[in-house]
């Protein structure tokens, strides 16, 4: 019997690589399929264009920034419905900040003051979002969907119904410029996914997510104040939002309420798609990277070889459902093990 168990381990060993690096293997497989595809109909590279791989990463960082408050969310067992038009309402602040300022105290000044106030006024509806969670006992589903509307109206009456332009040296030089061939919205995105990875695997703050998102009753003996802990993660959740926004006011040159409207699926399904379960406890930043570059690649690869782009849609939505029955039979072989 010695034999059979000591193949049966490798196995399964194997098995567990192959179900934890799902997300990186199909990034791997889209490219290879995309690049088949331009040379064979196109007779031009995809992977190996520089441009290309600019773009995928300029494409990757609204929804991914997005995606990385989401992730500590839904860990912790819940969900944001509202990170959309709260970097709408984020970007149209930090444009009417910036107007006003620059005259008074110059293109550097505004800047960091527009940021300031931007990320303050984004952490409000993250702070009413968790409040209403932790201290009333609202589902964060209905909870948030109700910011979702209030979040919109607001940001629709700061803009007046339409975009407000902004032209600052130092927020176009981050949304439009390259540093060393990489684009310097890009930078600011991985500096700030490498701290918010280190504070999620490396800090009790981390752990106290995973312990809230595992089983939020033993947390609760185990000393943890889940009520605090809610809220910072619905703060942490709009602060994300925030900057995404800001850094989409850099991009565009300007603030729209709308910016964020139709990346509310993308967030989640990054999240999904990097291998975080929908009912907490499990997920990684790099996992949430790997998905955001998955629905970039689909996205900007189908308008690259020339495919209706409401294709794209139907693409992220298979991929999502694909993602959760993943995730369901690895629980339920999870299961049944420990049941044996």
């Amino acid at each position: 019997m010695s034999a059979p168990l000591a193949i049966e381990a490798p196995r399964a060993r194997a098995g567990a690589w192959l179900v934890s690096a799902r997300a990186w293997l199909f990034l791997i497989l889209l490219l290879i399929f995309f690049e088949i595809w331009s040379r064979a109909a196109l007779h031009v590279t995809f992977l190996f264009n520089g441009f290309n791989m600019q773009s995928i990463g300029v494409f990757t960082v609204q929804p991914l920034l997005l995606a990385l408050g989401q992730t500590f969310v839904i860990i912790s067992g819940g969900i944001d419905l509202s990170v959309g038009f709260t970097m709408g309402f984020a970007a149209v602040v930090a444009a009417h900040v910036i107007n006003a300022a620059q005259p008074e105290i110059g293109p550097a000044g505004a800047f960091v003051v527009g940021t300031l106030v931007a990320l303050a006024a984004s952490a409000v509806p993250g702070l009413i979002n968790g409040l209403l969670i932790a201290r009333l006992r609202i589902p964060p589903f209905i909870g948030t969907l109700g910011m979702f509307g209030v979040a919109r109206g607001t940001a629709f009456l700061l803009a007046g119904g339409t975009t407000i332009s902004v032209n600052n040296p130092p927020l176009v030089f981050i949304g439009t410029q390259e540093v060393g061939g990489i684009p310097a919205i890009v930078i600011v995105t991985v500096a700030f996914l490498l701290g918010l990875h280190y504070l999620l695997a490396q800090t009790r703050f981390g752990q106290y997510t995973y312990a809230l998102g595992g089983n939020r009753q033993a947390a609760v003996r185990a000393g943890i104040d889940v009520r605090r802990l809610t809220v910072s993660l619905y703060v942490l959740s709009s602060l994300c939002a925030g900057l995404s926004g800001i850094l989409y006011t850099g991009r565009f040159l300007a603030g729209a309420a709308q910016a964020g409207e139709p990346l509310l699926l993308d967030s989640i399904a990054a999240v999904v798609i990097g291998g975080a379960s929908l009912f907490g406890g499990s997920g990684t930043v790099f996992g949430t990277l790997i998905g955001a570059l998955i629905i970039a690649v689909i996205q900007y690869g189908l308008v690259f070889i020339d495919v209706e782009p409401f294709w794209q849609f139907v693409a992220v939505g298979i991929v999502i459902i694909i993602s959760v029955l993943v995730d369901q039979t690895q629980k339920r072989l999870g299961g049944g093990r420990q049941d044996e």
